[in-house]
């Protein structure tokens, strides 16, 4: 920045312009958005409407994150990606009923986030991706009810143990890492994807008329898929060359015939 010159000057955000960015989801619940606003600090105007379900300020030009921000008890949803957030507030473990937490495209280090990360007993996504993580939170081992999580493009060398142990994780992206042997990286994801092919029980804990039909179902399921594999499509028209082949060359004689007349 040149010197003498002034900084982006942020949009001002009072409470009537937020209460007008207030919409109501497909499933009923209240959404404040005010992505891409230009907002440059947090607007505190909106902690008068901490009864939302979700809050998005993605987008803008947003350095810290207050701990007042824990006055959402009902929020559900935080999105705050792409922003310059360089750490998260302790308070932020006091939002119980957090499902969906989005900070990534930001400046957070390792030290930015806090243990109370670990107090998000119902979280279940996590995106924490494109920023300057060179180590992973221990935190996000005590979630247990994590589906998702984005680590992509930071500055990992390792992923803990307690991670591939969730027991709900369905979903790791960590990609863009320099990890020094590439091949654990994928070994770890193996043993995440494993998760979603475990078998409830197995064959020796059934009865033999439930194995029966259990095998009867899988055989079918197998035929079905050989059959969509191997049989071929019939064409439709098999004796036209291509798509409105006619139609093409004869198009020109049909607009000289419709202008003429």
């Amino acid at each position: 920045m040149v010197k003498g010159e002034k900084g982006p000057k942020g949009k001002k955000i009072n409470l009537k312009v937020a209460k007008n960015c207030i919409k109501i989801t497909f499933d009923g619940k209240k959404r404040l958005d005010l992505s891409k606003m230009g907002i440059t600090t947090f607007p505190k105007c909106i902690l008068h409407l901490s009864d939302v379900d979700e809050l998005d300020l993605s987008r803008n030009l947003i350095r810290k994150i207050p701990d007042s921000i824990s006055k959402f008890q009902n929020l559900r949803w935080l999105d705050l990606h792409s922003n310059y957030i360089d750490k998260l507030p302790q308070s932020i473990g006091q939002m119980t009923s957090l499902l969906y937490l989005n900070v990534s495209n930001n400046r957070l280090t390792s030290n930015g986030l806090p243990v109370e990360l670990k107090q998000l007993k119902n979280i279940r996504t996590v995106n924490l991706g494109l920023n300057h993580l060179d180590s992973v939170p221990t935190t996000l081992g005590a979630l247990k009810e994590l589906h998702e999580v984005g680590l992509h493009d930071n500055l990992l060398n390792n992923i803990p143990v307690s991670m591939s142990k969730l027991p709900k994780l369905k979903k790791l992206n960590i990609k863009r890492n320099p990890f020094p042997k590439p091949s654990e990286s994928e070994m770890f994801i193996d043993s995440i994807r494993r998760l979603e092919n475990l078998y409830v029980v197995e064959e020796k804990d059934l009865c033999a008329a439930c194995l029966r039909k259990c095998q009867n179902a899988r055989d079918n399921l197998n035929r079905i898929k050989n059959m969509a594999t191997t049989t071929p499509r019939k064409t439709i028209f098999p004796n036209l060359i291509s798509p409105n082949s006619m139609a093409k060359d004869s198009w020109e004689d049909w607009r000289i015939r419709l202008t003429s007349s």
